[in-house]
């Protein structure tokens, strides 16, 4: 297995602490997540692995290849619109991060997957 880049790392610490705020909120769960939260993590961690951006990548807001399904991509959303403003009291360290990367702008990926996501 290999090591995953620090900033991979610490968007998987933030995926993460964002889902377990949110199942915790909203689904009564205590240490650990309900099982439909466990499959958006790991999807969403799988996603994160998959980036073409790689070490690069921008928050998934601003970048220009869409690689979540559409239902998926509306329950992080949700997650992120619950969890955010309390990431800031519960992990201010990711939380900055969070808002730091979230200014990064999608860099231009040449190749395949640069063409479909131009064109998007």
């Amino acid at each position: 297995m290999v090591k995953a880049h620090p900033r991979i790392e610490r968007e998987r610490k933030t995926l993460e602490a964002m889902i377990g705020i949110f199942c915790r909120d909203s689904h009564g769960t205590k240490g650990e997540i309900c099982s439909d939260c466990a499959g958006l993590l790991a999807y969403a961690v799988k996603r994160l692995d998959k980036c073409p951006f790689g070490a690069k990548k921008p928050a998934c807001a601003n970048c220009t290849v869409h690689c979540y399904k559409p239902d998926m991509r509306d329950r992080i959303r949700a997650v992120m619109r619950h969890a955010g403003p309390r990431m800031i009291w519960r992990h201010p360290v990711l939380a900055a991060c969070h808002l730091i990367d979230g200014r990064r702008k999608a860099p231009v990926l040449s190749g395949p997957e640069g063409q479909a996501a131009n064109k998007t």
